[in-house]
């Protein structure tokens, strides 16, 4: 595959500043999305941004400190979805670090993260973080495990909200997602051990009510995201097999139940742990890492999900450790981070849900634990 990255540009960073010298780079870079990708590194964890030229090629704009540490490691070491996320007003983009069990909040300026706080995450290994309102919700994975409410201000400065961290509710219970309702109403926690979708009433201050607990009826939940119109997108890695990785959608009831809209349909793939929805909630995109591949469902209105082609959209060689995967903010643009390859996957999403590759950013190291990724 052509190598689409072109040099570094070197860039200095002070926190809640850029220097000339960034503002001036900044002219030289065509409209286009930027993607970010966390290193997760055990010592100095840090955030990469490239932006994608006006020619289709990507540059890397800078690496940039979170401050923390993240938990190092080889293939998946976070085992979770959203360690990397975005504001939904795109302004800000907070990176866990899993090792030092801080949050970092990134003020984006120009496409360019700029670390403006640093926070204990309120309890071991936080995996993943999610944000609705300017609320912001850390989820702890180790020990018992937690989810820790933060209110983030203008400037991406974080706030805890004082004694509203609930525990979770089993010991080392692989949490690997949290995701907010667009309506704002509900938090949904995923537990991979006890195989539960956990979900919390959110009131109007940004805390939670008590946890109601669904288990799920196939084993294997990894993930769960929300379409814009509120159905609930769980994928399921089935452990014990080949190709039987599966995805289901749910509604939320007002009890906090959740109801069964299309019950595990197969993704044609193994390890199916991520997943990515269009900004328009037409289509829903999964990584089947065991089996190297990416599968895709349009998305109807009422949240009911139908397989486009095969359901197999793209192959990698065997071993790309396809992991995270993040969609572009105008939503023509899928990205996937191999973690085996060394590379970020680049597709086109065409208008029929279909995927065409592009190229791959290229120059990432081969398994060395990067986690996290997310897109504008």
């Amino acid at each position: 595959m052509t190598r689409v990255v072109r040099g570094l540009l070197a860039v200095a960073l002070t926190v809640g500043t850029l220097t000339p010298a960034m503002h001036a780079a900044e002219n030289t870079f065509g409209s286009g999305s930027t993607v970010y990708v966390m290193t997760n590194d055990a010592a100095k964890n840090e955030v990469l941004a490239y932006q994608r030229l006006i020619d289709g090629t990507y540059i890397l704009k800078g690496r940039f400190a979170t401050g923390g540490r993240g938990s190092g490691g080889t293939t998946d070491p976070l085992q979770s979805q959203g360690s990397l996320t975005l504001s939904q007003d795109h302004s800000l983009l907070f990176a866990v670090n899993a090792g030092s069990g801080t949050l970092s909040s990134f003020r984006l300026v120009n496409g360019i993260p700029v670390l403006v706080d640093l926070e204990p995450a309120g309890g071991a290994f936080p995996v993943a973080v999610a944000e609705h309102n300017h609320v912001v919700y850390v989820l702890d994975a180790g020990g018992n495990g937690a989810i820790v409410p933060f209110r983030a201000d203008t400037s991406g400065r974080l706030h805890p909200i004082s004694g509203d961290t609930v525990q979770l509710t089993a010991l080392n219970d692989g949490a690997s997602d949290i995701s907010v309702s667009p309506d704002g109403e509900t938090l949904v926690v995923v537990e991979k051990q006890p195989n539960q979708i956990d979900t919390y009433p959110i009131y109007p201050d940004g805390t939670l009510g008590q946890v109601v607990i669904n288990k799920s009826i196939t084993p294997g939940v990894f993930a769960a995201v929300f379409t814009p119109n509120g159905a609930l997108i769980v994928t399921e890695n089935q452990p014990g097999g080949i190709d039987i990785s599966t995805t289901s959608s749910y509604a939320i009831n007002p009890s906090g139940t959740i109801t069964a809209i299309t019950q595990s349909i197969p993704s044609e793939g193994d390890g199916d742990c991520w997943n990515a929805i269009t900004p328009n909630g037409k289509f829903v995109y999964e990584d089947n890492a065991g089996t190297s591949t990416i599968a895709g469902y349009s998305v109807g209105p009422n949240g009911a999900l139908t397989p486009i082609g095969g359901t197999i959209l793209a192959t990698y060689p065997s071993g790309a450790a396809n992991l995270d995967m993040a969609v572009s903010g105008d939503g023509q643009y899928l990205y996937t981070l191999n973690s085996g390859l060394g590379t970020v996957g680049v597709y086109h999403i065409n208008s029929d849900g279909s995927l065409t590759q592009l190229d791959d950013i290229q120059g990432l190291p081969k398994g060395v634990g990067f986690q996290g990724i997310a897109a504008l």
